[in-house]
């Protein structure tokens, strides 16, 4: 079996669940009688504070003898943790376990981004190909829980949740490959090193301006991310084809990974940026006056540009201003932010939003992404990545 494909089953494994997570989850805490504004507080929660434990946990993986190791352990970590959510632990209980849960969850995608961005440059694969492949098995999950819960109960999404992951972390076991956190002949990082390799990042003004703009538009998706479902079943939409509109905007997503590469390359990471936040705020802003279900299709087809154009963006810039000794904690603290701080204020805001304002909370990402977009216009002035 190819590399490529290998990578990709691993990536399909980390997102057929969180394909049914996303838009599901907050369904799942809906059936167990949460409002609105406390679905919002549990999903927030570990986005705010990803900002401290994804760069810990970037730091503490890079203890390792081999990358794919702790990808093994939080997998393994994060299925107990998915069954354990089935206890009636009601608000508290939850909110605690799924902190848990989602904080190491989302540490597997950026760690694994590092493993296949140094495979891709070193053996000359397109990125997009095992990246989209994980995509393309967000629509699995997207189509199969609509589906069932079509007619099923809304337990069925933690059934696949746990399962999931599960099957995550014999992926990492079976497919990954056994790359060294530190290059052959090179001493294992000592702690305090590993810590002033992220601070050195923190102190990086080119760093921050991505990570910060980037972040910015990738969590304007949170009121979409978090309250789609609802929304759309208030104006009489159902499950069956929330997920197929869910559906559509990845299969955009999985066409531009893996057929615009040359596109990509010509263009640059940091047009790329400026496009997803101008899609972004079209986006957003026609979403929140409740557009026809026809409309909807090619909303959704924006998705290409508003998460993946900024998506690939803002990877490729990080790993352009990053070394190999910090490119974990490069990625991770980017992904913290992108789907960390911002996204978990965001969460928190559109839970509140939702039960007082509805659809009409899709004006604050508009917003936000307006913003990240003004903030990518002055990355035109930073020379290192012109290089």
């Amino acid at each position: 079996m190819s590399l490529t494909l290998r990578l990709g089953l691993f990536y399909g494994a980390i997102f057929i669940g969180t394909g049914v997570a996303s838009p599901y989850l907050p369904v799942w805490f809906a059936h167990h009688g949460l409002s609105g504004s406390r679905i919002g507080l549990i999903l927030s929660l570990p986005m705010l504070a990803r900002a401290v434990t994804a760069p810990l946990l970037a730091v503490w993986a890079d203890s390792f003898k081999f990358r794919r190791t702790p990808l093994i352990l939080l997998a393994a970590a994060v299925a107990l943790a998915y069954a354990a959510m089935a206890l009636p632990l009601g608000f508290a209980g939850w909110a605690v376990v799924w902190f848990a849960a989602s904080s190491m969850y989302s540490a597997l995608s950026p760690l694994a981004d590092v493993i296949a961005l140094a495979r891709a440059r070193r053996d000359g694969f397109n990125f997009g190909w095992p990246r989209g492949i994980g995509s393309a098995a967000f629509i699995v999950g997207n189509l199969g829980m609509g589906a069932i819960l079509t007619h099923g109960s809304p337990e069925f999404v933690l059934v696949w949740m746990v399962a999931a992951v599960a099957a995550t972390g014999l992926a990492a076991r079976l497919l990954l490959p056994p790359d060294p956190v530190q290059a052959e002949g090179h001493a294992p990082q000592a702690l305090a090193e590993r810590m002033a390799g992220l601070g050195g990042l923190l102190r990086d003004p080119a760093f921050m301006t991505v990570a910060i703009c980037a972040g910015l538009i990738q969590s304007a998706h949170a009121f979409y991310y978090g309250f789609s479902t609802l929304a759309w079943k208030q104006q009489g939409i159902g499950e069956g084809m929330t997920g197929v509109l869910w559906a559509i905007g990845v299969a955009t997503e999985i066409g531009f990974m893996w057929f615009m590469e040359p596109w990509r390359r010509r263009i640059g990471p940091r047009h790329l940026l400026v496009l997803g936040g101008a899609a972004a705020i079209v986006r957003w802003t026609a979403l929140a006056v409740s557009p026809p279900l026809w409309l909807l299709f090619p909303l959704q087809m924006l998705h290409a540009l508003s998460y993946a154009a900024t998506f690939f963006a803002s990877l490729l810039l990080v790993e352009r201003l990053s070394t190999p000794a910090n490119a974990s904690a490069a990625q991770s603290l980017n992904s913290a932010l992108s789907g960390g701080v911002f996204a978990g204020i965001a969460t928190l805001v559109s839970g509140w939003l939702f039960d007082r304002a509805g659809p009409h909370g899709y004006l604050l990402m508009a917003a936000m992404s307006a913003v990240g977009v003004l903030g990518a216009l002055r990355l035109y002035g930073i020379r290192r990545l012109d290089e």
